[in-house]
């Protein structure tokens, strides 16, 4: 595999330490999940159900600020917005500890809505810094660092949690925040070109004159690939515990994050690549057969790397599309629509997979993730062809009146 790509990427001034920042910010958003399923369970006793109603607000409340804290960064620039942000995170999580039930529930939607967007801001920087012919490599480069975030953030948070204590976790978490979010106050990474920030952020294009087919579609895209993913980690656990091999949770997700990864990388070198919709297209298609090899653990293991080497290059071909379809006075906010499609794919697949998974064999949840993700990528689709056909309609019209 031919390095150079990304060699290349290193030379560019301040990018190489933007994304390991970024990288490091992203664990402990990663970690925090986890942290507080177990601190409500364990330290609160309030189970499960409650624990997931925590997580919820919190997704929720992310899915929703996302794009007003994503127009904040295009009309104000990068700093006030993660001042506001750092300063949130780092006294929701700090606090969390001590916190009873009812008001951390209250507490979590807001806290989510004004999480630092470190995917955002880094798909931004990438889209200010790096030339066009260029980001693919970066954007893919960018797919490793967040697999390699949520291969380490889990597992640092379930370190801490279980041989220390869930208050110490989220405490870390807190300071984590705060820490970062101070890092990335102080080197201050553009998220416009030069060029770009001649141009006044307060100019706000009409809605209609960005919000294209093609961008709508790509959303889409991005929800229906979000689907097959939380649905195919829930069916792979669903199938170790109908099988009893549990034990090997841990070793088969490991082996995803890693295919993921090499995928990634091998993505980011390719000098040519297949479209954002093709890519999630393929990755449902290779979640179905999965459904036939739900054990032993390691004909499980072996029969989800495909999909898995498919992930990583369908987000960053999703990063890629998104930036190149609106103008960069709404970046941010578009990236934040970004990160809203990916969460309410989320959102969905988890509780359409559970709810197969609750009255069927394990197979069948591999089965509805990609029936899920592939019904979102049809109305992509749809959309994306809508909007050739107009465009093509606009431009033999004006060739006619020429």
């Amino acid at each position: 595999m031919p390095l150079q790509p990304y060699r290349q990427l290193f030379r560019i001034p301040t990018l190489g330490a933007s994304m390991l920042l970024l990288l490091f910010s992203r664990v402990p958003i990663i970690a925090s999940g986890i942290t507080l399923t177990l601190h409500v369970v364990s330290e609160l006793e309030r189970g499960y159900a409650a624990a997931g109603l925590a997580g919820t607000a919190t997704m929720l409340g992310s899915a929703l600020g996302a794009p007003t804290v994503g127009r904040m960064i295009d009309r104000y620039g990068l700093r006030p917005v993660v001042a506001v942000c750092g300063t949130v995170s780092c006294g929701y999580w700090l606090s969390t500890p001590h916190l009873p039930f009812e008001v951390l529930l209250a507490a979590a939607l807001p806290a989510g809505a004004l999480v630092v967007p470190a995917g955002s801001i880094s798909r931004q920087v990438i889209a200010a810094l790096v030339p066009v012919a260029r980001r693919r490599a970066a954007f893919s480069l960018d797919q490793v660092g967040i697999e390699v975030a949520y291969m380490s953030g889990p597992v640092l948070a379930m370190l801490v949690s279980t041989q220390y204590s869930t208050s110490l976790a989220l405490t870390g978490i807190g300071a984590a925040n705060g820490v970062l979010a101070l890092a990335l106050w102080s080197l201050n990474p553009p998220v416009r070109t030069a060029e770009e920030s001649t141009t006044a952020a307060t100019i706000r294009p009409a809605l209609r004159t960005w919000v294209t087919g093609r961008f709508v579609a790509a959303l889409f895209v991005a929800t229906g690939a979000a689907v097959v993913l939380i649905g195919v980690e829930l069916a792979v656990v669903a199938s170790l515990r109908a099988s009893g091999d549990v034990a090997w949770t841990g070793v088969v997700l490991a082996g995803m994050g890693a295919a993921s990864l090499v995928g990634g990388l091998v993505y980011g070198t390719a000098r040519r690549s297949l479209s954002q919709l093709t890519l999630m297209l393929l990755l449902a298609a290779l979640t179905v057969p999965v459904g036939l090899a739900t054990e032993p653990w390691w004909l499980l293991a072996l029969a989800v790397l495909p999909l898995n080497v498919v992930c990583a290059p369908t987000l960053a071909a999703t990063a890629e599309t998104i930036s190149e379809a609106v103008p960069h006075t709404v970046r941010g906010m578009a990236m934040g629509l970004q990160d809203s499609a990916t969460r309410l794919g989320l959102g969905l697949g988890s509780p359409l997979v559970g709810f197969v998974l609750d009255r069927a064999e394990p197979g069948w949840g591999f089965v509805t993730a990609a029936a899920g993700g592939l019904a979102f990528g049809a109305v992509g689709a749809v959309l994306s062809l809508r909007d050739r056909r107009r465009d093509r309609s606009r431009a033999s019209t004006a060739a006619a009146l020429n």
